[in-house]
């Protein structure tokens, strides 16, 4: 019996070994070996499908979304072939396990290891690795598959790979050339670390203002690994990075999820010391902005982490390094590959812990805030109610009368009456973590030094009135459904509110319908009806244009659910007429960008994706390098994201700009372009100039002058501005207005021009890490202005409005500045 046994056990392995034969490594289905050529994109894609087509019973290959230029998102399911045949039940246990799903689990000895690869594009080793990683589990690694469910997204941002991979393989030089001076290793604008639309995805996994990000959520919402993590590259001369993280970590990480990433750690240094291969711990990557691949995982329960190999958009096939050493794609793609590996070892052999610790992490009883009740306008909790369905966030409306707490707009104590249209998002959920980390008014800070944005509240985010209770506020699942948009009938004119970014799109969709539409910079009364500033006013004489007038315009309220106040005379109750020089026409306006040298990609993606996804109204992008050609007279606003402009705007180009705008032109200027402007001649804009006795430098110890500097930085903090909402720009909004402010640069008010916005002798700040120096550069600063050139002007924006689309509330001062200010 014995020997039979044997027999069958030598078969099994025998069968495996067979099956594991027939996949090809990477390098014999490419045609190349790995690590010599930068695959694009199809290509991984056909690896994957080849493994899972040849390994059916222990690979599954879903498609779970397309990118914007129509490349595939795919990922991979690796794990025995038990569990495959169990896959959905392992999936559900897991949600049980995390109160997600009803009941108890079955079984939490699986663990899930998510392996995230390329989110920056031009990060290219790790789809690479991806290949690699894969073929090793299935051949080399297979015991670490009886307990653990990898899931292998190869490539997040396909778009900006292959923009990096076709042009590198344009690009290169045969054989390629080390030097890291030479063309191959210096991309053009705008790179491939970025998507399509130019945004940084690894940035956006909680605002998910992608496309590529809303399907990734979507999925990683229904497994919620135990584990995951995010590759990445980093300069040429830095050695590898790999967990535990920095300071600062998040309150919400707990002690485990610390510990953890401190074991993981250690299993990788067993793989990297043998080879002397250099890497760094606890520096640089912290675990505090909620959006990054690492701690968005992290704030959902997993052990989330960041990656980092040396290379980047400027290691290409090799370069040399500053200490001599030869670094190439083969190096990057053994260390990524190891890491991975490591990765998943050390989750198999801790599984049954992970799976224990993964349940402790969704009991919610510790969190301070039990409810966040929130009041406003609307349509902007109807697009926060759209965040919060991504992320399958409960919520409802307020049954209570009143609510005391924390209340956001004084940033003390303070009460709320409510009404059955107020939102409430308690934290007695599973994901009750991820909503404090998202709602909270001012997150907690071990350390100031961070790496990226410390303030992102969505509360101020939307423009949302929020008391944050310490008592769970009682709520209803659901309002009932508003009545619908009825038809309108023939009569002298229609007007809608102006409130938000639904009303903006609202009017471009009547712009691009050759609708024309007039604003009041008056408020007028009507039928017991008062307009506020702003409103939209479209009229039957206006559009004798338009055959069937009323119908298509009643079609396309329905459509945007934009409700509609009839009125039956030009003659107002209210001062002004219909006919009053108070009440514009908004011209179908004409807009231009810049884009290429000298714009920040981010910026110019963010605008670009702001006209096309979200106001879809059409807008002309010319290049730095043609702005002398260009014919201005073409468009009547001119818009500069963020970036330096000097070059572009040499004393010819500023010459020419500046009779554009004094013959009518609008130019819109947003942060650094401002730069540009200030103290030059024929502009009133000029540095703050704020200057308080500050210690000298020059005795400050060596070690402590980086943390010294901090006190001049503002690394994303929330701040309190005063509106002037009688001007044009902030038609729509209250007198007060939070500003993500995201450096210390400063500017004064403005002597000859508007201040729509500014912040005041009493610099407010509500959350983020802001230095104390640079807060006393803040008094008396210029936010939003407005400043006349001839019959044109120039808005300075210094805050970004559009800064990677989550600051949702600010998006209607841009919409004025193009349609309403000037005009």
């Amino acid at each position: 019996m014995q020997n039979f046994y044997r027999i069958v056990l030598v078969v099994l392995c025998s069968v495996s070994i067979t099956m594991a034969q027939q996949i090809k490594t990477p390098s014999e289905f490419l045609g190349y070996e790995l690590g010599t050529q930068f695959s694009r994109n199809h290509q991984v894609v056909d690896y994957f499908k080849h493994v899972a087509s040849t390994m059916p019973n222990q690979v599954k290959l879903e498609q779970y979304g397309e990118t914007y230029e129509r490349r595939p998102l795919i990922h991979a399911y690796i794990s025995s072939e038990e569990n495959m045949k169990n896959l959905e039940t392992i999936r559900e246990n897991n949600l049980k396990n995390a109160g997600i799903m009803s009941g108890a689990p079955s079984n939490t000895d699986i663990v899930i290891v998510w392996l995230s690869y390329n989110v920056h594009g031009d990060e290219a080793s790790s789809t690479e690795a991806s290949m690699n990683t894969i073929y090793k589990l299935l051949t080399e690694r297979q015991e670490l598959l009886k307990n653990t469910v990898v899931i292998i997204d190869p490539c997040i941002n396909p778009d900006g790979r292959d923009r990096y991979a076709n042009w590198y393989n344009e690009t290169k030089s045969t054989p390629f050339d080390i030097d890291p001076q030479s063309s191959e290793h210096s991309q053009p604008w705008p790179g491939g670390r970025a998507n399509h639309y130019l945004f940084d995805l690894n940035r956006d996994w909680a605002w998910t203002s992608q496309k590529e990000s809303i399907a990734r959520i979507k999925v990683y919402n229904k497994w919620m690994p135990q584990i995951h993590v995010d590759f990445h590259e980093q300069g040429i001369n830095s050695p590898y990075y790999f967990a535990p993280a920095a300071e600062p970590y998040h309150e919400l990480i707990t002690d485990w999820q610390r510990d953890f990433q401190f074991q993981i750690g250690r299993n990788h240094a067993k793989y990297f010391d043998p080879q002397g291969w250099l890497y760094f711990t606890r520096e640089s990557f912290d675990l505090l902005y909620p959006s990054y691949g690492d701690t968005y995982p992290t704030y959902m329960g997993a052990i989330g982490m960041t990656y980092e190999q040396a290379g980047g958009g400027r290691g290409a096939l090799g370069v040399k390094t500053s200490e001599g050493h030869v670094l190439t794609l083969k190096d990057r793609i053994a260390h990524h590959t190891t890491s991975g590996l490591s990765t998943v070892e050390i989750s198999s052999k801790n599984a049954s812990k992970l799976n224990e610790e993964f349940n402790k992490f969704f009991k919610n009883d510790g969190l301070k805030y039990k409810s966040y009740v929130m009041s406003g306008n609307p349509e902007k909790i109807d697009a926060l109610k759209t965040l919060l369905d991504r992320h399958e966030i409960a919520y409802g409306y307020a049954t209570s009368k009143k609510v005391t707490g924390h209340k956001y707009s004084t940033n003390a104590n303070g009460s709320m009456n409510t009404t059955s249209n107020d939102l409430v998002v308690s934290t007695n959920q599973p994901k009750g973590k991820m909503i404090k980390a998202l709602f909270e008014p001012n997150a907690k800070l071990s350390d100031s030094l961070t790496y990226d944005i410390t303030a992102w509240s969505l509360p101020y985010a939307y423009g949302l009135e929020t008391i944050a209770s310490t008592s769970l506020v009682s709520s209803q699942s659901r309002l009932a459904p508003p009545p619908p948009v009825p038809p309108l009938s023939k009569t002298y004119g229609y007007v809608s509110d102006w409130n938000s970014l639904k009303d903006a799109k609202f009017l471009a969709m009547l712009l691009n319908k050759n609708i024309k539409v007039r604003f009041n910079h008056e408020p007028f009364s009507q039928n017991g009806n008062t307009f506020n500033r702003g409103s939209l006013i479209i009229l039957q004489r206006d559009n004798t244009h338009i055959e069937n007038f009323t119908i298509e315009l009643s079609e396309i309220a329905v459509k945007n659910q934009q409700r509609l106040k009839e009125i039956q005379t030009g003659f107002s109750d209210k001062f002004p007429d219909m006919g009053s020089s108070s009440i514009r026409l908004i011209n179908k306006t004409r807009i231009a960008m810049i884009s290429g040298e000298g714009t920040s990609s981010l910026s110019y993606g963010a605008t670009w994706h702001f006209f096309e996804q979200q106001l879809k109204y059409p807008v002309t992008s010319i290049n730095s390098e043609d702005f002398g050609r260009v014919n201005l007279a073409e468009y009547d606003v001119l818009i500069l994201p963020s970036g330096s402009y000097r070059s572009m705007l040499n004393d010819s180009g500023m010459s020419k700009l500046q009779d554009w705008m004094r013959s009518g032109g609008k130019v819109i200027a947003i942060d650094r372009a401002l730069s540009t402007f200030a103290g030059k001649k024929g502009f009133g804009l000029k540095y703050n100039d704020n200057d308080d006795d500050n210690e000298s430098n020059n005795l400050i110890p060596y070690a402590d002058r980086q943390r010294e500097s901090a006190k001049n930085m503002i690394t994303g903090a929330i701040f309190k501005t005063n509106v002037d909402n009688t001007h044009p720009m902030a038609y729509g909004y209250s007198k007060d207005y939070f500003t993500l402010k995201l450096g210390g640069t400063s500017y004064s008010l403005l002597d000859r021009g508007s201040n729509v916005a500014h912040i005041g002798d009493d610099v407010m700040k509500v959350s983020g890490f802001a230095g104390i120096n640079a807060q006393k550069g803040l008094k008396n600063s210029l936010v939003f202005g407005e400043e006349r050139q001839g019959r044109g002007s120039i808005i300075y924006m210094v805050d970004n409005t559009l800064f990677r689309s989550f600051w949702e509330n600010g998006k209607l001062f841009f919409v004025n500045a193009i349609f309403f200010a000037n005009n």
